[in-house]
């Protein structure tokens, strides 16, 4: 059978029509404050996951299962992306972004890369890919919470995640389990014990780690919850696989005496909600209640009897760091037990606005305030 080149176009129509339906279907389910307003902001990017911003105002983003990462822009600022460029591709499990000093960082799953005067590049040569530098290959290259989410501080330092291989174990190499920050090809620990953290940010004041952590599986619908943590003090150890959240010892590891004092989380964030992307506010868009607020992107469960999760929680700190609240800020995205999208990653960018990415829809949603 031989396929008319007007039939492919035909079908190419079909699919944009159907993907543009379905994104405002997602729009139109979603809850939130009503003096805020969420939109599509890009589209067909395969499973996207961790955003970061350039110097001008391309935003960055890891596409995890095409192993692909992608510079995208509003150059019309009309609220909708219509510059796509492909900076990276034939990564394995490509997931973290960071932006510094005119370089992108980017991880999969083993190592991280960087490109170097990201902007100038794109600006000069519009047909090849940038030529990307090895930062470092020395990170563990399991699947099982493998994918590994990055971030500089305001000097420069970039810390990268390690999650556990397993739903619960202790292995030999420390960085499991952990939060570290690069030093010259090895590694300082910034947060030990913790099982999957795959969000985590600086609060703009205090310039304290803020970091959510994934608890443990099959232990029931209702237990352990997901967690919210700060480091008050580097090399500290957060309980995993001896302790979850609060007061949960764990069956096979809490009778042990790992010789460390364990810190309890800031907050739970619930059982199975998969904590993932968070990001603080420090932008003049919304209102001033708002500010140094955090956002976090609850994935959703997958092993309750109940689904839970699946929205973008706020958090409310008082002026030592301790929460305040916690409360529903886009919802949605789970109907009934019907799921329709999960939002993944935030970013707080430069214009006020928020950007949210969600890998099952692959869809980036923007949200404004309505002034």
């Amino acid at each position: 059978m031989i396929i008319g080149r007007n039939q492919i176009l035909s079908f190419i129509c079909l699919c944009l029509f159907s993907t543009i339906l379905l994104s405002e279907t997602i729009i139109d389910k979603l809850s939130l404050d009503k003096n805020f307003e969420i939109t599509i902001y890009a589209s067909g990017i395969d499973s996207p996951r961790q955003l970061a911003e350039g110097d001008d105002k391309r935003i960055y983003v890891g596409s995890r299962k095409s192993g692909k990462i992608y510079a995208i822009r509003d150059t019309d600022n009309n609220g909708v992306i219509d510059e796509r460029r492909l900076v990276a591709e034939n990564l394995t499990f490509a997931t973290g972004v960071s932006f510094y000093d005119g370089d992108l960082y980017f991880s999969e799953i083993n190592k991280i890369w960087k490109i170097e005067n990201i902007s100038r590049h794109l600006k000069e040569d519009q047909s090849n890919l940038p030529k990307k530098i090895l930062v470092t290959d020395n990170l563990p290259s399991d699947e099982w919470h493998g994918w590994k989410w990055i971030k500089h501080d305001d000097d420069g330092n970039l810390y990268v995640n390690v999650g556990a291989p397993c739903n619960v174990c202790v292995k030999e190499d420390k960085r499991y389990a952990s939060i570290i920050r690069f030093n010259n090809q090895s590694w300082d620990y910034i947060a030990r014990g913790v099982r999957n953290s795959v969000g985590f940010d600086f609060h703009p004041i205090s310039k304290k780690l803020f970091f959510t952590d994934n608890g443990r599986d099959w232990l029931g619908d209702d237990s352990p919850s997901c967690e919210l943590n700060r480091v008050d003090n580097e090399g500290s150890f957060y309980g995993f696989p001896y302790k979850h959240a609060t007061d949960v010892m764990d069956p096979e590891y809490g009778n042990l005496n790992p010789g460390f004092k364990f810190v309890d989380p800031i907050a739970p964030l619930g059982p199975h909600v998969a904590p993932t992307g968070i990001a603080f506010y420090s932008g003049n868009m919304f209102p001033k209640e708002y500010s140094n607020n955090l956002f976090i992107t609850l994935h959703g469960s997958w092993n309750r009897s109940k689904k839970s999760g699946y929205k973008v929680v706020r958090v409310k700190f008082n002026d030592t760091g301790d929460v305040i609240s916690i409360d529903d800020f886009i919802s949605g995205w789970l109907q009934g037990e019907k799921v329709i999208g999960r939002p993944a990653a935030v970013l707080a960018a430069k214009d006020g606005s928020i950007i949210i990415s969600d890998d099952y829809a692959n869809l980036l949603y923007k949200v404004s305030y309505k002034k």
